[in-house]
């Protein structure tokens, strides 16, 4: 969630690993130890978000627009955007 509210998505990943935003640097394991904290490797989120993209782009590949269900985002739209998702601060 956070990698959405942030815009970094599964094709764009790697360009936010020069960001000088420290809540994407602890979020892509560029600032080490936060992976750590939470038992696994410091590039546990950019490995996934490599992988298989973020909320977003997960919610409308498996149930969102781009599947056969073709479900609205609703209430599972950021809150950002009037829907009830947020990501604490990766602190």
């Amino acid at each position: 969630m956070t990698a959405e509210e942030k815009g970094i998505k599964q094709d764009n990943v790697d360009s936010f690993m020069a960001s000088h935003d420290p809540e994407v640097q602890r979020l892509l394991g560029i600032t080490p130890g936060f992976g750590k904290m939470l038992g696994l490797s410091n590039q546990w989120a950019y490995n996934v978000i490599k992988a298989v993209g973020n909320y977003g782009e997960i919610f409308d590949r498996n149930i969102g627009r781009s599947s056969p269900l073709q479900l609205p985002r609703g209430a599972n739209k950021l809150w950002t955007e009037g829907g009830l998702i947020y990501s604490p601060p990766f602190r």
